[in-house]
């Protein structure tokens, strides 16, 4: 069993979303989980606009943060030199912001696996060449 995971902007939002079709994979998934989801500022920042749609998702992702279901994995400022590299190595794909913290994220942390509803991290590779674990629905 992992102890934890990395997690995207889209199964953060479908958690807190009953309504989301992939709300109950999600559910199963973090069943499977122990300790907190690590992820970044950025994916934090488009959680909470894609959470604004509906309800008081904004507020529910605010709370995961303050109760440390959901922390931030690193410094932006400590990492740019890196996620910049990723970025301008995966700009044709095209990469976001988020993704490539992510990737970074990954690298830091080899052991845990991302979850994500994104294609894109199948064709992303963390040290140049490793594959990055990932928790998606197939």
């Amino acid at each position: 069993m992992n102890h934890s995971a990395i997690i995207d902007a889209g199964p953060l939002v479908a958690l807190l979303n009953a309504r989301d079709r992939h709300h109950a994979w999600i559910v199963r998934a973090l069943q499977q989980l122990t300790g907190p989801l690590l992820t970044c500022e950025a994916v934090i920042s488009e959680a909470i606009f894609l959470a604004g749609r509906y309800g008081d998702g904004s507020r529910q992702i605010v709370r995961l943060l303050a109760c440390g279901g959901v922390r931030i994995g690193f410094s932006m400022e400590q990492e740019t030199d890196d996620v910049c590299r990723l970025l301008l190595k995966y700009a044709d794909v095209p990469m976001s912001l988020a993704d490539a913290c992510l990737v970074r994220l990954s690298e830091k942390h080899p052991t845990l696996s991302i979850m994500t509803f994104d294609a894109h991290f199948l064709v992303y590779r963390r040290h140049q060449n490793q594959t990055i674990p990932l928790i998606r629905p197939i």
